[in-house]
């Protein structure tokens, strides 16, 4: 069972973004109950969740925040999202992001992009930084 690390369910922590300022469309809803089902097929158990509105690029955020003092504190093994968009929209503060997760542990998973793994998406951020600069 993927979920489980010797008879445990792996603890999973949820976290929603939308770019508007409020989600008059329930946007935020949906992720959540996206993440929540994602959760209960990949066997996890989901014990919290943040979410945050507004721009990708402004990484101070409360939800972000939420997420990784519980990371610091132990509290999760899994970080879901529904795209690593969510996380954020600089490349540069994205990276940083998810290689604190990744020092910490945390694994990250996405229900469209599967387990996101640190090293996969900082070799494809160097591959196309060399590119601009040939």
């Amino acid at each position: 069972m993927e979920g489980s690390e010797h008879g445990r369910k792996k603890r999973a922590w949820t976290y929603c973004r939308i770019d508007a300022p409020e989600d008059q469309h329930g946007c935020l809803k949906g992720q959540r109950k996206e993440l929540l089902d994602y959760a209960e097929q990949m066997g996890f158990e989901v014990v919290g969740e943040s979410q945050d509105t507004g721009s990708g690029l402004n990484f101070d955020r409360n939800g972000l925040t939420e997420v990784m003092e519980a990371a610091e504190k132990g509290e999760m093994d899994v970080l879901l999202v529904v795209s690593v968009s969510r996380l954020g929209r600089d490349t540069a503060k994205t990276m940083d992001f998810i290689r604190g997760l990744d020092q910490l542990g945390i694994e990250l998973y996405s229900p469209l992009e599967g387990e996101i793994q640190y090293s996969e998406y900082e070799n494809l951020y160097h591959g196309i930084a060399a590119m601009k600069f040939e």
